[in-house]
């Protein structure tokens, strides 16, 4: 595997060292020695799917809080997907950032989110599905999100949303959750 790490310290963007023949190609997607060797500990404990039919599906901006935070491996399995991912870490010299990344089934790329990151997507093609391993279980109390279309995080999405849940057109913006972290 190969590992490009982004912007934002311990999100790493994942690609295959693919070995082909005449079958085609054979890659490790994980390996816990290799994410270990990069400082990433990613013991999976949940594997999610999205299936997404509608192109310009948006899905986000999530997380959950402490001691639920978790990490996430992301990747493609069918269509093309634009991911997002915001750094909460009020310690980090990146808080508050983002980078996103076109992950494909074609390009088999795979996103490595750290815990206290905000995460999302944007589905590019129709019929467009994800999947990913997390290192926490779901935790309804611990769950949260970020406004998608957040004006102080001026996320470039690639195209206008078509379709957003209720529940995530009415996320907090970044400046509201951080009043109420301070306030706590």
């Amino acid at each position: 595997m190969i590992f490009t790490e982004t912007k934002l310290a311990g999100a790493f963007i994942i690609d295959l060292e693919r070995r082909t023949d005449e079958r085609g190609f054979f890659a490790r997607s994980w390996c816990e020695d290799e994410f270990a060797a990069h400082g990433i500990y990613l013991p999976p404990l949940q594997a999610n799917l999205s299936s997404n039919p509608t192109q310009g599906t948006l899905r986000g901006m999530h997380y959950q809080l402490p001691p639920h935070a978790e990490s996430k491996l992301v990747r493609c399995t069918r269509g093309a997907l634009y991911d997002v991912i915001v750094d909460l870490r009020a310690e980090s010299p990146t808080y508050g950032q983002w980078v996103g990344v076109e992950l494909t089934a074609d390009n088999f790329r795979q996103l490595f989110v750290p815990e206290r990151f905000a995460h999302g997507f944007l589905t590019l093609e129709p019929n467009t599905d994800a999947a990913y391993q997390v290192s926490a279980r779901y935790a309804p109390g611990a769950e949260h999100g970020l406004c998608w279309n957040d004006p102080a995080l001026a996320i470039a999405w690639p195209a206008e949303p078509r379709l957003v849940s209720a529940k995530d057109q009415v996320h907090p913006s970044f400046e509201e959750q951080l009043a109420v972290r301070n306030a706590r």
